[in-house]
């Protein structure tokens, strides 16, 4: 008995023995024929039948990198990806601010310097100008970088005086002043002082972008959101609403707490398991924070930022490694790869006396896999 039946589609198996077929049959969520019309004799009166006239299928694809809150939560948020220049940005945010509450946080995302026609770093002065009272919190679309407003940074205390964090920097103008700019770990100075959503809000605006997902052919994710996420994507597996397969990488802060309770690389099911570690390694170009060997053009001083130093980044390999789980390490700059290349090679070599094979622990270079 079928559940349902496609037919009369363009289907790609990715089978070598037969890479094209014209049906496919599904039972129980699981596809369990794909052939010709012949499968027809299996449909039953019950069994819902699909004429594609043509249309092609393909397997569901999986996106190896993406942050699913952070993706739901842009959603309803302040949207600046498409915009040419930095007016059209600063009027943008002016629009979302006429619409706000006296006070509200108003949070957008996507701006980048790089495709304005003016491609300096904008300054919280451009948006005191259209903002002077709402705190304003806009991620740059490469997520290493912030553009917050006076009201923001005097929100969270940040004055001349902070001291730029260990893995961040706080843009200064001559006076040593924040111009409202910040990179890397720096970003969390104001962000710790954002609105936070429940996990409840959280998966009901993860349940909307899965439509999104599924009209891009997505049905798999690796997420590398924090724990919130996690327990986001369990109340909707609880629910039966999780309509994407996840495996859920676990962030460097978290990874001892996962080791004390006996997590393996794996744990879960088809729908939701367990990553890896997740460890940043520098930035991102768009912020001028990828770790270079040579500067930044115009920036003789400016190679980057090294979010996580090379020592304790082995030891937080090897750790991970002798625990069960492989680790994925964000690099995008040359001495970043270079870095985090060094540090696979000496676990590798720790994992060869352990008798263990490189498949049993697939570690990645994120942004460059």
């Amino acid at each position: 008995m079928l559940d349902r039946l496609i037919l009369n589609a363009n289907i790609y198996t990715l089978d070598e023995a037969m890479p094209r077929a014209s049906a496919l049959a599904i039972h129980r969520d699981q596809i369990v024929a794909v052939g010709d019309e012949s499968l027809r004799a299996l449909a039953t009166r019950h069994t819902q039948i699909d004429n594609l006239d043509g249309a092609t299928v393909i397997p569901g694809l999986t996106d190896a990198h993406i942050h699913w809150e952070l993706t739901a939560r842009a959603l309803r948020e302040i949207d600046l990806s498409d915009l040419p220049s930095k007016a059209e940005a600063v009027a943008r945010v002016a629009q979302a601010a006429r619409a706000a509450q006296a006070g509200a946080w108003l949070i957008g995302r996507g701006w980048s310097q790089a495709q304005w026609e003016e491609s300096a770093f904008p300054t919280a002065a451009d948006l005191d100008a259209v903002v002077p009272h709402n705190p304003v919190f806009l991620r740059a679309r490469s997520e290493h970088a912030a553009w917050v407003n006076s009201a923001a940074l005097h929100a969270a205390g940040i004055t001349a005086e902070t001291p730029d964090p260990a893995d961040g920097v706080i843009l200064r103008d001559e006076s040593g002043a924040p111009t409202g700019i910040l990179l890397e770990g720096a970003m969390s100075l104001v962000r710790k002082h954002l609105p936070v959503p429940s996990a409840a809000e959280i998966a009901a605006m993860m349940r909307e972008a899965q439509q999104r997902a599924w009209q891009c052919g997505l049905t798999g994710i690796h997420d590398y959101d924090q724990p919130r996420a996690f327990e986001a994507f369990q109340l909707l597996y609880e629910r039966g609403e999780l309509g994407l397969r996840v495996l859920k990488q676990i962030n460097d802060p978290y990874i001892d707490e996962a080791i004390r309770l006996g997590l393996r690389f794996g744990f879960g099911n088809h729908w939701l398991r367990l990553g890896g570690l997740k460890i940043f390694a520098d930035g991102a170009l768009g912020a001028r924070t990828a770790l270079l060997f040579e500067p930044y053009i115009g920036e003789p001083e400016n190679c980057g930022v090294v979010v996580t130093e090379r020592d304790q980044m082995l030891a937080l390999v090897l750790k991970a490694s002798r625990a069960g789980f492989p680790a994925t390490i964000h690099a995008i700059g040359d001495r970043a790869v270079h870095e985090v290349l060094n540090v696979y090679q000496e676990v590798r070599a720790d994992e060869r006396a352990r008798g263990l094979q490189p498949s049993d622990r697939r570690h990645r270079i994120e942004q460059c896999s």
